[in-house]
């Protein structure tokens, strides 16, 4: 049996994850409260039901700050059962949450007693800090909307292998800030740029142009095979430690052209060793 467990910051996209599960056939609980947790899954496996096979539960702040930081004690309670438990943690930045509450305009769980929504937010932040350490899978959702976070959630969570790492090699742009959801961050900003060229600057680093002006570059070629070294060496450690996700994040200025590029090419390169390979363009979805 296996155990999703789909928790993080209000706004940030628990809800549409687990409406994205319950589609493709989890049974779906929203809001355990995680003591509960234990209790929960042995009634499960004593009902043996086939319908029971994949299941995602949300938790969320409610659960009391008690009982989350014994989050690790309590999942490894459930793994003893024989259960896989996979845990999935969403996370948005505050301006972008804020922007959120606004629009949508629900109140944040915590924003009691007259608390701004800004210091609801960090207060919840706080207390998820022992879900988010212990997560197999951080996902930033500042920069992805309902759509793409469908595809997401499908591509990496329910196409992958059982038992296998999923890799994700994502492209994006430092003026757009940094993706926190990322396990190693490799700068291309230092290898030479397309967008001065005025005939390349339009296109992407899928575009033939582009990709002919970067594979005639040495040290574009350098950069490659560094990464492929440092990755073909650690990838093994990750996976040895049986985790199930890894994010490698390439960036460049603004995410178009040379870590595209070369997000393109380690997908392609480690796609032939390894079984679970997806690939994002952030700047360009």
């Amino acid at each position: 049996m296996k155990l999703v467990i789909i928790s993080g910051l209000s706004g940030s996209g628990k809800s549409v994850a687990l409406h994205t599960l319950e589609d493709e056939g989890f049974y779906c609980v929203d809001n355990l409260p995680l003591g509960l947790l234990p209790g929960f899954s042995q009634q499960i496996i004593n009902n043996q039901i086939k319908i029971y096979d994949e299941i995602a539960v949300g938790i969320d702040a409610r659960s009391g700050v008690n009982d989350l930081r014994r989050y690790r004690e309590i999942i490894e309670s459930v793994k003893q059962m024989g259960i896989e438990v996979e845990t999935i943690f969403f996370q948005t930045d505050i301006n972008t949450l804020i922007k959120r509450f606004s629009d949508t305009r629900r109140r944040h769980p915590l924003a009691k007693k007259g608390i701004p929504l800004t210091e609801a937010i960090d207060i919840e932040r706080n207390l998820m800090a022992p879900i988010s350490i212990e997560a197999d899978l951080c996902l930033d959702t500042t920069h992805t909307n309902i759509h793409q976070l469908r595809s997401l959630l499908k591509e990496r969570v329910l196409l992958r292998t059982e038992q296998q790492l999923s890799i994700l090699f994502q492209s994006f742009g430092f003026k757009h800030s940094v993706p926190s959801d990322s396990d190693f961050v490799f700068d291309v900003r230092c290898l030479p740029n397309p967008h001065w060229e005025p005939v390349l600057r339009p296109l992407t680093g899928q575009d033939p142009e582009v990709i002919d002006f970067l594979q005639s570059r040495e040290e574009v070629k350098n950069m490659f095979d560094h990464i492929c070294s440092f990755l073909e060496f650690w990838i093994p450690q990750f996976a040895d430690q049986n985790r199930y996700y890894l994010t490698v994040s390439i960036g460049c200025t603004g995410g178009q052209h040379r870590s595209v590029y070369l997000a393109e090419q380690l997908c392609k390169h480690f796609q032939d060793k390894q079984p679970n390979v997806s690939l994002r363009h952030r700047e360009m979805e």
